[in-house]
C-alpha cells in the first residue's frame, strides 16, 4: 500500500490522501471505513460488517451490497483493491495501516513510549511525548457518526485518553510543575468526580503548594461523593495519598505509580511482584506483542527453550500492565511445587485468600475471583502443566474478570489460549563487527556488556574484540541466560577465548549427541550451563548439585546442615556460596534478617539431574528432611517464647522446603514418621493458621495417617489430635466426630496416666462443639498433663483455651482468676503472638462480665498487635469480638459495620461460626440487639458498609473512636459482595 493514507478516528472521521482532505460522504461508506479502521490490520469478517451496516435486518442481497460499497470505498479513496490499503480477504475485507498512518496507533505507541520515560524518571520526556499523544484527539472518538455505533470501543477509547491525560498529569508533577497542573486539576475533579486518581493528584499538588488543608479536605470531599454515590469508600491509591498527608510522609516529593497503586500488596510485608534486581535489556517488540494479545484474550503462554528470558518478559509485561487491573496483579511461582496436589493451594496463596475452611481450594479461588478484575501472572508451569490447564480452565470459566498470564516450556492446551514463543535475544548480523556505539548495538551485545561491568568492569568494546564479541553472541544464540553466565568469565579471560572454548565445548556435544529431540537452541544452553560447570571447582561443583534440592531458596545454615560434608568441610560452605554467586549460579537476597539464597530455575534443575547421576542423592533427600524436621523440632520448643513471632515468620518463609521434605519423605516409609513430626510440629506451632494454610496442614496430616504407622504412641495420638483441631477451627464437626473417635481408640491401651493431647482435644470439643462447662475441667486437667511431659508451648495452648472457656462458660469469679493467670503466664513467657491472645482474652472476659466499654482497649491492642506482623488468623476473631463490644457500648451503627466486616473476614478465610457455638451464640445475640435498635435499612447499609471496607482497619478506627464515622444514611446502601447478607450467621 501506499504509505500517503492518512487515517483518524480519534475525533470526526478523517482520510487525507497525500496530505490532501479526501470526502467519505455517504453514512454507509463512511461507517464502513470506521468499521474497519477500528480494526486496523486485522481481518473483519463479512458477516460483521454487515451487522454493524444494517444490524439484524440487512438487505436480501446483503454480501453483494458490501461488495459493491467496499469497490465505492475504493473509489473515492482512489484506489485499487491490488494498490489501496483496504484488501479483500477470503473471510471479509481489512485495512492496512501503519503508525504513522492511523492517529490511533500514534497515539497508542507516544503513550507507551511516554509511560516508559516515566517509569525510567525522564519527566520531562515523558511530559513532551505524552503532549503529543492528547494533541492527536480532535474531540470525542467518532462523534460524527451515528450515537449507537461502536459504544464499547468510544469507552475504551475514551478511557485511554483520561489514562494518558492522568500520566502526563504525573510526569508534571515529577517535573515539579504542581502549581501549573492545579488549576487543570480542579476543572478534572469537576468533569470526573467519581475517578479518585484526579483527586490523589490534586491533594498532592496543593500539599507541594503549601496548601495541606485543602488537600485534607478534597479527601473528606471525594469520600462523601462515593459513599453517596456509588455506597464505597476510597481505594488503595487515596487512602495512601491521605495517610501520607496526615502524617507528611518524607516521600511525598513523589506521586505514587500507577503501577505501584494497582499492585500494592494485600498483606504487609507480600509484595506482588519482585523486584528486578539487573536491569531489562530489549524486548520491546516481545512487550508490545503482550500488552496487544492481553487486550483481547484472557489466557496467553509464554513459551521457549529454558534460559531464554519468559519470566523476565512476564514479570515486566505484568508490572506494565498492572494498573489496567483493578485489583492488581498477582504472581503464583510454580517452580518449587513437588506435587500436583498442592498447586491449587499455591495459587490460592498467591492470590492473598485466606480461606481456612475445609472446602476444596479450586472452590475458594473461583469464589475469591468471581468479582474480581485482575491479572494472575503463573510462573513455571511446565512440570504440572496438566493440573494448571484445569485449574486455569476452571477459574477463566466462574471469573470473567480474570486475565491469565502463563509461562511454561509447552502449551497448556487450554480452550482459547494464545501462545507467543519468546525468541531469543537479536544478534548482530552475519558477518559484522559490534557497533561502536551503545544504542546500535543488538540486544544480545547490550545485555552482554552490561552483565559483564558487574562482573568485569574493565570490560569494554574494543576494536580489538568487536568481531569476537559479536561472534560469541551469535554462538550463544542470543539466549540471555547463556549470555550472562559468559559475561561473567570476561574478569578472567578474553571473548576470543572464551570463544575458542566454547567452540570446543560444543563439538563434545555434537560429538557425544542429545537425547530426545533437543533443539538447537537447548542445544545451546546446555552447553553453556555444562561449560560453566565445568570452569566450577570440584568443591562449587558439589555444591551447586547439592544445593538444588532445596526448593524456594534457603540461608546459609541451610546450606551448612545438608550440604557439607564428603568433600565439602562446613566452613567451607560460605566462601563457596560466594563463590557460585560471583558466577551468577546463586542469587542473594541480603534485605531480611538473614541472607537468602536462591538459584534460577534452570540451573536448579541442571543440579538435579547432576544429583540424579550421584550414588548417594537419597542420603542428601535425608539431611534435607532432617534440618527440617531438626528446625520444626526447635520451633514447637521454642514457640511460647520471646521469638514467638519471629519462628512463625520464618517458618511461612521454609514453607517451600517443608513441603519438599514433607513430600519426599510421603514417599519413603522408613521416613513417614520424620513427615508426620514436621506436619505435628507445625500445627502445634499454629505456622498453618498464622500462615493461612490450615487446609493445607489437614491435607498433609491426612496424607500421611492414611496407612496404618509404626509410630510411637505419644506423636500418633498429637497427630490425630492435630487433625481433630484442625477440623474444629474449620467449623467441620462432622470430620470432627470422625477423628476424635479415631484419636480416642489409638490413645486406648494399657493403663497409664492419659495422654495430653487427646485431653487437650476433648476439652476443645466440649467447649467448641458442645460448649458444655466440662470443657473447663478437661483443659485445666490437659494443662496439668503437658506441664507433666515439659511441654511448655502446648501447655499454654491449654490454658488459652481453659480461659476461653472460663470467659464463655464460668462466672466473673473464675473467668476473671483464669484470664488473670492466662496474662500473667503470656506476660512471663516473652511470646508475643501469645500476648495478643491473652489481651484478647481479658477483653472478651470484660466483655461479658463486666464493663463492655472498658473492653474495647484491650480488644483493639489485641487487633492492633497482630495485624503489626500479619497473623492472618487472629483477626478473624479481634474483629467479630469488637463488634459484640461495640453493641453492648449501644453504638448501634458501628457494631452493624463491625459485623459486616467480621462476615468479610470470615468469607475470605472461611470460617463458619455455625460449627463454634460459644462464638456463633454470642454473634447471634449481638446481631439481634443491633437490629432491633436499628431500622433495617439502616442495618442493612451500615452492614454493607462495613462488608466493603478494610475490615481490620474499620475494626482499629471504630474500637479506638467512638465517633469514627457519619450514621450512613445518605445515598443508596452498597451491596453486599457476593453471598453475603446482612443476616445473623
Amino acid at each position: 500500500m501506499t504509505s500517503t493514507y492518512e487515517f483518524g478516528i480519534l475525533g470526526p472521521l478523517l482520510v487525507r490522501h497525500s496530505g490532501a482532505p479526501v470526502h467519505v460522504g455517504a453514512a454507509k461508506l463512511r461507517m464502513l471505513l470506521a468499521s474497519l479502521l477500528v480494526e486496523a490490520d486485522r481481518v473483519v469478517t463479512t458477516d460483521t460488517l454487515v451487522h454493524r451496516l444494517w444490524g439484524d435486518t440487512p438487505p436480501l442481497h446483503a454480501r453483494n451490497t458490501l461488495q459493491n460499497y467496499v469497490l465505492r470505498l475504493r473509489r473515492a479513496l482512489g484506489s485499487t483493491a491490488d494498490t489501496g490499503p483496504v484488501r479483500t480477504h477470503p473471510r471479509g475485507y481489512l485495512i492496512e495501516t501503519t503508525p504513522q498512518t492511523l492517529d490511533l496507533r500514534r497515539f497508542t505507541s507516544l503513550v507507551r513510549l511516554g509511560r516508559t520515560a516515566l517509569e525510567q524518571n525522564a519527566a520531562e520526556r515523558a511530559a513532551a511525548l505524552l503532549r503529543q499523544a492528547l494533541e492527536l484527539w480532535r474531540g470525542d472518538p467518532l462523534c460524527d457518526l451515528p450515537g449507537d455505533a461502536f459504544p464499547e470501543l468510544r469507552l475504551t477509547l475514551q478511557e485511554q485518553h483520561l489514562t494518558a491525560l492522568e500520566l502526563r498529569i504525573d510526569a508534571d508533577l515529577a517535573a515539579g510543575r504542581s502549581a501549573d497542573v492545579l488549576p487543570e486539576l480542579r476543572a478534572l475533579v469537576e468533569a470526573h468526580p467519581l475517578r479518585e486518581y484526579f483527586w490523589t493528584q490534586r491533594m498532592l499538588a496543593l500539599y507541594r503548594c503549601e496548601r495541606q488543608s485543602e488537600a485534607l479536605e478534597c479527601y473528606r470531599t471525594v469520600t462523601a461523593l462515593l459513599i453517596e454515590e456509588l455506597g464505597i469508600t476510597p481505594g488503595p491509591a487515596l487512602r495512601d495519598m491521605h495517610a501520607r498527608l496526615l502524617s507528611a510522609a518524607p516521600d511525598l516529593g513523589r506521586l505514587p505509580s500507577r503501577t505501584e497503586a494497582a499492585s500494592s500488596p494485600k498483606a504487609p510485608g507480600r509484595p506482588t511482584l519482585p523486584v528486578e534486581m539487573t536491569g531489562f535489556i530489549g524486548r520491546e517488540a516481545q512487550l508490545e506483542q503482550v500488552r496487544a494479545l492481553l487486550s483481547t484474550a484472557r489466557l496467553v503462554t509464554l513459551t521457549g527453550v529454558g534460559g531464554v528470558g519468559k519470566t523476565r518478559l512476564a514479570l515486566r509485561s505484568a508490572a506494565q500492565l498492572a494498573a489496567s487491573y483493578a485489583d492488581g496483579v498477582h504472581l503464583a511461582d510454580l517452580a518449587a511445587l513437588t506435587a500436583p496436589d498442592l498447586l491449587d493451594r499455591a495459587v490460592a496463596e498467591a492470590l492473598g485468600l485466606r480461606d481456612q475452611s475445609a472446602r476444596p481450594p479450586a472452590e475458594a479461588i473461583v469464589d475469591g475471583l468471581r468479582d474480581r478484575q485482575l491479572l494472575l501472572l503463573l510462573d513455571n508451569c511446565e512440570h504440572v502443566a496438566d493440573a494448571v490447564a484445569t485449574l486455569v480452565l476452571r477459574m477463566l470459566r466462574a471469573a470473567p474478570g480474570l486475565t491469565v498470564l502463563a509461562t511454561s516450556r509447552h502449551r497448556l492446551g487450554v480452550p482459547g489460549e494464545h501462545i507467543l514463543t519468546v525468541p531469543c535475544l537479536t544478534l548482530p548480523a552475519p558477518d559484522t563487527l559490534c557497533d561502536p556505539q551503545p544504542s546500535e548495538r543488538s540486544e544480545s551485545v547490550r545485555l552482554l556488556v552490561q552483565r559483564a561491568a558487574a562482573s568485569a568492569p574493565a570490560f569494554t568494546i574494543t576494536a580489538r574484540n568487536r568481531a569476537a564479541v559479536a561472534q560469541l553472541c551469535r554462538r550463544l544464540d542470543g539466549i540471555p541466560l547463556a549470555i550472562e553466565l559468559a559475561a561473567v568469565r570476561l574478569g578472567t579471560m578474553t571473548a576470543e577465548e572464551m570463544l575458542e572454548r566454547l567452540d570446543d565445548r560444543f563439538r563434545v556435544l555434537r560429538s557425544t549427541g542429545m537425547p530426545g529431540t533437543e533443539t538447537r537452541y537447548q542445544h545451546t544452553l546446555r552447553g553453556v550451563i555444562d561449560w560453566s560447570y565445568t570452569l566450577c571447582t570440584p568443591q562449587e561443583r558439589l555444591l551447586w548439585v547439592r544445593l538444588s534440592v532445596f526448593s524456594g531458596g534457603f540461608d546459609l545454615s541451610a546450606a551448612e546442615a545438608v550440604c557439607a560434608g564428603e568433600g565439602v568441610e562446613r566452613d567451607e560452605i560460605l566462601d563457596l556460596l560466594a563463590a557460585l554467586v560471583h558466577k551468577s549460579l546463586v542469587a542473594v537476597d541480603s534485605t531480611g534478617p538473614r541472607a537468602r539464597y536462591g538459584m534460577l530455575e534452570t540451573i536448579r534443575q541442571y543440579g538435579l539431574e547432576r544429583l540424579g547421576e550421584l550414588t548417594r542423592h537419597t542420603g542428601l533427600r535425608i539431611r534435607h528432611s532432617a534440618h527440617y524436621r531438626a528446625m520444626t523440632l526447635r520451633a514447637g520448643a521454642e514457640w511460647f517464647g520471646p521469638q514467638e513471632v519471629d519462628w512463625l515468620l520464618r517458618l511461612r518463609e521454609e514453607l517451600p522446603n517443608l513441603r519438599t521434605a514433607l513430600d519426599f519423605c510421603a514417599a519413603h516409609p522408613d521416613h513417614v514418621g520424620t513427615a508426620v513430626a514436621i506436619a505435628v510440629d507445625l500445627a502445634r506451632t499454629r505456622c498453618w493458621f498464622f500462615s493461612s494454610v490450615l487446609g493445607e496442614g489437614r491435607y498433609w496430616l491426612e496424607r500421611l495417617l492414611a496407612s496404618p504407622l509404626a509410630l510411637p504412641p505419644d506423636l500418633m495420638v498429637s497427630a490425630l489430635a492435630m487433625k481433630v483441631w484442625i477440623a474444629l477451627c474449620q467449623g467441620d464437626n462432622p470430620a470432627a466426630e470422625v477423628f476424635l473417635a479415631e484419636c480416642r481408640a489409638q490413645a486406648a491401651g494399657p493403663e497409664g496416666p492419659p495422654l495430653a493431647p487427646l485431653t487437650f482435644i476433648e476439652g476443645a470439643h466440649a467447649l467448641l462443639v458442645d460448649g458444655t462447662s466440662e470443657s473447663t475441667s478437661r483443659l485445666a486437667a490437659a494443662r496439668e498433663q503437658f506441664l507433666r511431659d515439659g511441654r511448655r508451648g502446648d501447655a499454654h495452648m491449654a490454658t488459652m483455651m481453659w480461659a476461653m472457656a472460663e470467659a464463655f462458660l464460668g462466672d466473673p469469679v473464675s473467668a476473671r482468676a483464669a484470664s488473670r493467670e492466662y496474662t500473667a503466664e503470656a506476660e512471663a513467657s516473652g511470646a508475643q503472638w501469645a500476648r495478643t491472645w491473652a489481651r484478647w482474652c481479658a477483653g472478651l472476659v470484660e466483655l461479658r462480665h463486666g464493663d463492655p466499654a472498658a473492653s474495647l482497649t484491650p480488644l483493639h491492642d489485641a487487633l492492633a498487635r497482630q495485624s503489626s506482623f500479619g497473623d492472618s488468623w487472629g483477626p478473624v476473631w479481634g474483629v467479630e469480638t469488637l463488634a459484640w463490644a461495640v453493641a453492648e457500648t449501644d453504638r448501634h451503627t458501628d457494631a452493624a459495620r463491625l459485623l459486616g466486616a467480621a462476615h468479610r473476614l470470615r468469607q475470605d478465610t472461611g470460617v463458619a461460626l455455625t460449627g463454634l457455638r460459644p462464638f456463633h451464640d454470642a454473634h447471634v445475640a449481638a446481631v439481634h440487639r443491633v437490629r432491633t435498635a436499628l431500622t433495617p435499612q439502616e442495618y442493612t447499609q451500615a452492614w454493607g458498609y462495613g462488608a466493603s471496607e478494610n475490615s481490620v482497619l474499620l475494626a482499629l478506627r471504630t474500637g479506638s473512636n467512638p465517633h469514627t464515622e457519619p450514621r450512613p444514611g445518605a445515598g443508596r446502601a452498597p451491596h453486599p459482595r457476593r453471598n453475603e447478607d446482612p443476616r445473623p450467621a
